[in-house]
Order: structure tokens, then sequence, then C-alpha cells
């Protein structure tokens, strides 16, 4: 359906495309039909006449500013829109100034915090009162996880709402109300289109981008992917070194290796090199995987996440990005077992129940006199001069039930483990002595 002007806004020419396009209806922003949608939470809020204080989270370009912009025409509140980047204390102050005015006039205000993470703890505590009060109502956007972003009294106070990068079907809508505005038909064949879309990576406000740069274009020759190429560039792919997506990327590469997927783990690398992050933190976390998640299933896992590390250290990038790869592909297809993490989170806390239970007399030294006249050592079976290599003695403390904490499966070298831990548990109970022999 073609838009008029009036329905987006286009009534000025000489604004930047993605502001002319700008939706005047909250049904008209795309993408986003959770939450405006009929059924959608927002549009349920403004039926009821019950608009409460929000945070928008979600990607760049998704829609937050337009959406915040229009629930402030629908409920017919005032839009006062700050910046948490270069806005302080002194223009939220005028702000609530100016909303005090207008509700004793019987109209409310709509406080539009953009980046409102970037606010310290004083800056989102100052906005405390005069959200309870109702002052203003507060619609916060942001791109961080507001769990991290934002502290609890403000969280407490306001419903968090996720917006969705937007699918390629939005982004096509999108591209159609361009030609909608200018009446250009973009000059790009459908495998072009495709790409120009994927460039946008979920990004609306950057798709317009691209697309001001194709509207003055003749409309012969169509271009294809390569041509359309070297006119615009893709979006970078959305990365935080210090953000989400550190902590999201690395989750998905780290659950990806557990489900042995090695070409899915190889994607979740790419995306992380390609965004930034820090080769060596990728490294420390491959060589935790291989002692939390392989484990001594693969015993060379840990020794290879070593040496992929070190190898990288002398090579560098581009080149030692081979090496993460390489190991990359290694963990993923080694078996899998956590049950060394298992068994020692398992001793850990029989350690912490059992307190300051000493070791039994027999495994202690008793370098001194003293020592030996306690019993020191008494009794003490060397293992080595047993035929089989094995005691069968008592190492956990007196009066402590022997407990059983490491499990192996039956995958990889553990499947020998358990066979030796059997092997041992027989002659444990063949050799087993009386108390009065023990002591």
């Amino acid at each position: 359906m073609i838009m008029t002007e009036l329905d987006f806004g286009m009534a000025d020419d000489a604004a930047p495309l993605a502001e002319r396009l700008r939706p005047h209806r909250l049904e008209d922003v795309v993408g986003q039909e959770a939450l405006i949608g009929p059924e959608g939470r927002l549009r349920r809020m403004l039926d009821a006449g019950n608009l409460s204080s929000i945070i928008l989270w979600g990607p760049p370009g998704t829609g937050k500013t337009t959406i915040a912009r229009l629930l402030a025409a629908e409920a017919k509140m005032a839009f006062e829109p700050v910046s948490a980047v270069f806005d302080g204390v002194a223009d939220l102050r005028k702000v609530f100034s100016r909303a005090e005015e207008r509700l004793r006039s019987g109209q409310r205000t709509l406080l539009f915090v953009d980046e409102v993470h970037r606010f310290n703890k004083a800056q989102q505590d100052g906005l405390l009162p005069r959200v309870e009060d109702g002052t203003v109502t507060l619609i916060g956007a942001t791109t961080e996880n507001p769990s991290f972003a934002l502290n609890g009294a403000l969280l407490s106070r306001a419903q968090v709402l996720v917006l969705e990068r937007l699918e390629s079907a939005a982004l096509e809508a999108l591209l159609k109300r361009v030609e909608a505005d200018t009446g250009v038909t973009l000059s790009l064949d459908e495998d072009a289109r495709t790409a120009l879309i994927a460039m946008a990576d979920g990004d609306g406000r950057y798709l317009l981008t691209m697309a001001s740069l194709l509207i003055g274009l003749p409309a012969e020759p169509t271009l294809d992917t390569a041509a359309l190429a070297e006119i615009v560039a893709g979006r970078a792919p959305a990365f935080d070194r210090a953000g989400d997506q550190h902590y999201n990327l690395m989750s998905a590469l780290h659950k990806t290796l557990r489900s042995s997927d090695a070409d899915a783990g190889l994607y979740w690398l790419s995306r992380m090199l390609a965004g930034g992050e820090d080769p060596h933190y990728i490294l420390r976390r491959l060589t935790r995987f291989a002692s939390e998640d392989v484990g001594l299933a693969e015993p060379d896992a840990v020794p290879r996440a070593l040496a992929a590390w070190q190898a990288y250290e002398r090579l560098g990038s581009p080149e030692g990005d081979l090496t993460i790869a390489g190991l990359v592909i290694y963990l993923a297809t080694a078996p899998k077992s956590n049950a060394s993490y298992a068994a020692f989170k398992a001793a850990s806390r029989a350690a912490a129940a059992t307190g300051s239970l000493s070791p039994p007399a027999h495994i202690l030294n008793a370098p001194t006199k003293l020592m030996k006249d306690l019993g020191y050592g008494a009794n003490y079976a060397y293992d080595h001069n047993d035929p089989d290599g094995f005691s069968g003695q008592n190492c956990f403390p007196d009066g402590m039930e022997r407990q059983r904490f490491y499990h192996p499966v039956e995958r990889g070298f553990e499947r020998e483990l358990g066979k030796r831990l059997a092997y041992w548990d027989r002659l444990r109970a063949e050799k087993q002595t009386s108390p009065d022999e023990d002591s």
C-alpha cells in the first residue's frame, strides 16, 4: 500500500530520508508487531489509558525513538526528549519544571531518555521521585541489557519491553516506502536488493541511509551485488566488547561447542573476530571450555588449547586466527564430559559442610618423636609395596563416610577411567580391614 505524506511526515524534502519516513502512526512502525499490534502490550496500555513508565531495550535502528514519540502523541502527552550522552541534571530540572507547569493545567509529560544506560547511578536515582509522583512518565531507550545497565530502583518502577532487530520482511517494507516517497524504483536486481537488506543487519535507520545513496542513480544499468558493494558498505556487525554482545556471542560459542556443532562454532567465532573481540579473551574461554566441558573425556584438550594460545601469541592476527579456528573445530568434535567439573563442585560442597575435620592419622607425616607418639603415620600402608600397587586404605577424615564425587561418563578416555575406578572399588572391598585392625 502506498503511504501518504500525512502518514509518514514526508513534507520536508530537505530532511534526511530517515526523518522524512518516520511514521506518524504507531501501527505504521514495522517489525515490532508483538508490541504495537492489536494484541501488543503497548497497544493494550494505550487502549486502557494506562501508559506506565517503560524501558525500550533493543538494537539500533529498531524504532525506539519513533515509538516513544508516537506513544506521547497517542496518549496526548507532551514529549520531552533528552539524551543521556549530552544532557545532565540541569537539563532534567528544566524538563521537570515544565512538566510541573503542564500538570497543573491538566497535561501529562512523557520524558524520553535516549541511551538511558549512560546515566550514572545518581542521575538514575534523580529520576525516581518525579516518576513516582507522576510528574513525568519515563520512556527510556537502551541498547544494553537493563539488568546490568540500570539500577534496581529504576527497573522496579518501569516495564522492560524488548524490541527485535528488523527481519527481512520489515526491511523490505521500508525499501518500498522509500520508493513510494521518492517515486523512484531502486535500480537493483533481485540479488542486489536482497544483499542491500542483508547489509543493514536488522537496522532500519542504516538501511534508509544506504538507500538514500541509491536514489539519484540512473535507472540503467540495473546494479548487481558487485556493483552495489562499490557504492554502499554493509553495516559492521553489532558488537560491544564491554556490553551484551561481548557476553552473548561468547555464550553462543561456548554452548555451540558443548553441542558438538563445529560449523556453528566457526560462525560464532567469525562473528566475534569480525566485531573486534580480543582473541586472547576467546582463547582463555576456549581453554576453560577444554577443562570444563571436554574434561578427562579427552585429556589432550587442555594442552591443545594452550598450544593454540601460544601459537596465536607468536603469529598474531590474521595468521593466528586459523589456530583459533582449528581449536574450535577440535573442541567441538572432542568427546564431552563435565564429570571433573561436577566432581569438584560436589567435593567443594562436602568440604564446606564438614568443616575442619583432620586427615586420618595414618596418612600424616611424622617427622618428630612427639608426632609419632601421637600416632601420626601409624599403620600407613605404602601402596607401592602392595602386590596390586593399591592398598585400599581409607583417606577420608575419620568419622566421615566415604563419598563418590567423580562419576566418569562412558565417552572418550573417561570410559577407561571408569574401568579403573571399578577395579579399585573391587580391590578396596576385598582389602577392607576391620576397625580394630585399622587403629
